[in-house]
């Protein structure tokens, strides 16, 4: 019994140590974004002064591979319209091969997408993807983590539409304009 009490306490100190490690909304984030088909290391950092949407990504969840379409539809409007705006498909603990192809296939249909590959599980692990994909991370215009959902589908679609429309309509902090006194 005592070894039983023993075990149950470090499960939940493990646990608690797992849960730790999740960021949270108002939390600076990990810069690193993954490794594009060409080599390129993506960092967050390198995507500063737009709204950053980042989904995790696997060929073996079907709700992920019907979200990509749509992900890179919101990005080619974005474009379209000069809004400050980037998503960024991470594809999740699948062989380079595996990345290489659906990117080179997607690129073909959806060339506004931009994807990156996470070969280990270490760009998404902080953002809860080792509890399960998909998962999504949104960015202010400054980097910091706004919102995250992990193990969404469709039936959130929508409130994941309406933030971010939210975060692209917000004006940065420098572009406010702050009232001056003109005495002519």
């Amino acid at each position: 019994m005592r070894q039983m009490a023993v075990l149950f306490a470090c499960l939940l100190t493990c646990t608690g140590a797992l849960a730790a490690s999740t960021l949270h909304p108002g939390d600076t984030p990990p810069d690193a974004l993954g490794v594009t088909r060409d080599g390129t290391y993506l960092t967050l950092s390198s995507l500063r002064g737009k709204v950053v949407v980042v989904s995790f990504w696997a060929t073996w969840c079907g709700y992920c591979m019907k979200e990509l379409p749509t992900l890179a539809n919101i990005q080619q409007v974005a474009t379209q319209r000069h809004l400050p705006l980037q998503i960024v498909a991470v594809n999740h603990m699948e062989s380079v091969r595996t990345f290489a192809t659906v990117a080179r296939n997607m690129h073909r249909i959806l060339p506004d997408l931009l994807m990156s590959r996470d070969g280990d599980g270490a760009v998404g692990r902080p953002y809860g993807s080792d509890d399960g994909i998909p998962v999504m991370a949104m960015f202010q215009r400054d980097g910091t983590l706004v919102h995250l959902h992990v193990g969404y589908d469709e039936s959130d679609l929508d409130g994941i539409l309406a933030e971010i429309n939210a975060l692209v309509a917000q004006q940065p902090a420098a572009a406010v304009a702050t009232p001056t006194n003109s005495a002519n």
